[in-house]
């Protein structure tokens, strides 16, 4: 991959504003030097390693044990009638056991005596607590339910996509946490009363949508007289029959099974689901429209510059991000221009996009068939590149691939695709889902870029991987750095195009559209965020950038007006992730081997991108050696 001068002068950039979190390690020394320098073994850092191996692997197990929700994502089953403690209480004391484990490694384990993969992983435990603690002071400043990552939708999604029932006990567990959801909404709201009382909420939009939502998972059996039933209800009656059906139990147990579920439901589920639609009410007629960023909050400008920190793990500020985003806007413009010129349209660009947004052969109907076929045509796409992969990568995910629409209760029109994990042990395959809710925003051209962000080689390849890993600490193997693994996901969209795809010219054009999409976020996140932009300014911006649908682009920006940073990890990681291969092929020259690099990049699991750099690099060096 050859770089422009603007590349490279972004590159500088990225690396000048990383710095290591070990002062004294060496991306440069390979393991033999820092062996002899120290003067300490090989074999005695073997030794050390695994012994700290072992130690993190006890205290991941107590971490785990504080999140039985995670325990179930994990396809485990211990603890699995109790719903995560949400209280600041419980956050007080999850940074206290933190705290505590720091004590305990810096006491117990000299760093220099580590191997270079030891060192990685007491790098990351570090920096996970140092995000930790500087976030607490921020424990206020994010919203508690919006429309992307609230509670509401995402306790009830465990039940029904990862609550397994295989036999009655699993069934009492299920019915359990049918309750404890509505314990845990209520404890949320009265976070969210605070906050509100302290003047920070969310735009007047996400009122809406959370209301929406919540009436959704209401609506319906046993909380209405109706023939429809609502998506738990139906669900706990599906499970409850499979059990009968598999002969686990019989009719009678299944009465009483159900009937525990319609209590719980109804005494404890939608009360609390209605006391949130009340907040929701009572709040939106405060709640600000066409507003700016979390920069209106007290305090919200140092809670951005944190967010910042750790949606890309670099210390770049708001305005270097923002200037990386015009930039690449401007590159990712003139190939775009080159693509028009190429299927040889007769217009400018602004009547290129125009063309790309409404002409019908970009979309598919607006029907149950038209959905379908979108569901289809990705799978083939993802089918065709996974005949390719052993050409590029060493290490392969066990975990299957589904694609799947997203749940009628939580689609939105117009909402981003995304990737659920499967289980570590690659039993329950992970899932690529997709808002087919309004197909106008659902461009054809855009579809196979798409599904290679959330499959392979992208996400499910990147955490397919990691989960599977059984040479580094569990902790590392469930580690979640946005950086990383959506920089992987964006690098893997321009990296398929070397596998074989994007043989239609629209069809890569709609991937310059994917990476301007990511561009433009650079852009608008900052702007609304530290610039004072209002929502509509990011809207104008985006509109006159890309083709993107103006559903899509609402969505877009709402989705980044509450979660602010997340947006701009995706376009920093894929340019450190390209500075990085530039590196290595540069450095190794005939002998680079795209398949270890690949595998170097992917066989640690997620971390930030200083520990990723130096672990490249000591790849590079151990190459060379």
């Amino acid at each position: 991959m050859k770089k422009t001068l603007l590349a490279l002068s972004i590159m500088a950039l990225l690396s000048a504003c990383q710095d290591a979190p070990q002062e004294t390690t060496s991306a440069e020394r390979t393991q033999a030097e820092t062996a002899t320098q120290q003067g300490v073994s090989e074999q005695q850092q073997q030794e050390q390693t695994e012994r700290l191996n072992a130690w993190f692997d006890e205290k991941y197990e107590e971490q785990l044990q504080m999140s039985p929700i995670q325990l179930t994502r994990q396809g485990r089953k211990e603890q699995y009638g109790l719903i995560d403690d949400v209280t600041v209480e419980a956050e007080e004391r999850r940074l206290e056991w933190m705290e505590a484990t720091v004590q305990e490694l810096e006491s117990n384990f000299n760093y220099d005596e580590l191997s270079d993969d030891g060192q990685i992983s007491y790098d990351i435990w570090m920096y996970q607590y140092s995000l930790m603690k500087e976030g607490a002071e921020f424990r206020n400043a994010g919203y508690i339910f919006d429309q992307m990552r609230g509670a509401h939708t995402s306790l009830p999604q465990v039940l029904l996509a990862f609550h397994g029932v295989d036999d009655e006990s699993d069934m009492v567990a299920y019915n359990s946490r049918i309750s404890g959801i509505g314990a845990a909404i209520d404890d949320l709201i009265a976070r969210a009363e605070l906050q509100a009382e302290a003047g920070i909420r969310p735009p007047k939009f996400a009122y809406e949508y959370v209301t929406r939502q919540t009436r959704a998972l209401i609506s319906g059996a046993p909380f209405e007289d109706v023939e429809n039933d609502s998506p738990v209800w139906a669900d706990a009656q599906e499970k409850i029959n499979n059990l009968v059906e598999e002969g686990v139990i019989d009719e009678e147990r299944a009465e009483n099974l159900r009937e525990e579920a319609r209590s719980a439901l109804t005494d404890d589920f939608g009360p609390a689901y209605s006391n949130l639609i009340a907040l929701m009410q009572r709040d939106t007629e405060v709640a600000e429209e066409n507003t700016v960023g979390i920069s209106r909050h007290e305090g919200g400008a140092e809670y951005y510059e944190y967010m910042l920190k750790v949606s890309t793990t670099t210390d770049l500020s708001a305005d270097e991000i923002h200037q990386i985003g015009l930039d690449e806007v401007e590159r990712l413009t003139n190939e775009m221009i080159a693509i028009k010129e190429q299927v040889e349209f007769d217009g400018d660009l602004d009547e290129f996009f125009e063309f790309i947004r409404t002409d019908e052969r970009f979309f598919y109907p607006n029907t149950d068939e038209g959905r379908e076929a979108y569901l289809e045509d990705s799978r083939q796409y993802l089918a065709g590149i996974e005949e390719r992969l052993p050409e590029f990568f060493g290490i392969l995910p066990k975990a299957d691939l589904v694609v799947r629409r997203v749940e009628p209760y939580r689609e939105q029109d117009g909402a981003p695709q995304h990737y659920y994990p499967g289980s570590p042990d690659g039993e329950r395959p992970g899932i690529y889902y997709a808002h087919l809710s309004d197909m106008s925003s659902m461009a054809k051209n855009e579809m196979e870029a798409i599904a290679y962000h959330e499959g392979n080689p992208g996400h499910h390849m990147q955490i397919s991987i990691a989960q599977e890993l059984e040479s580094v600490p569990q902790f590392r193997t469930q580690a979640r750095f946005t950086v990383y693994s959506e920089g992987w996901a964006l690098y893997s969209e321009l990296l398929a195009k070397e596998m074989g795809g994007y043989e239609d010219p629209y069809s890569d054009f709609g991937r310059l559209v994917t990476e301007m999409w990511r561009a433009v976020r650079l852009v608008v996140d900052t702007g609304m965020h530290a610039k004072g932009w209002t929502q509509q300014d990011a809207v104008d911006y985006f509109s006159e950038k890309t083709p993107i649908p103006a559903g899509a682009i609402n969505s877009e920006v709402q989705r980044y007006l509450v979660i602010p940073g997340q947006a701009t990890s995706y376009k920093i990681g894929m340019l450190k992730i390209q500075e990085l291969r530039e590196y290595a092929e540069t450095e190794l020259g005939d002998s680079f081997d795209i398949r270890g690099f690949h595998d170097t990049i992917l066989d640690g699991g997620a971390m930030p991108l200083p520990v990723l750099e130096r672990k490249v690099k000591q790849w590079v060096a151990d190459q060379q050696a």
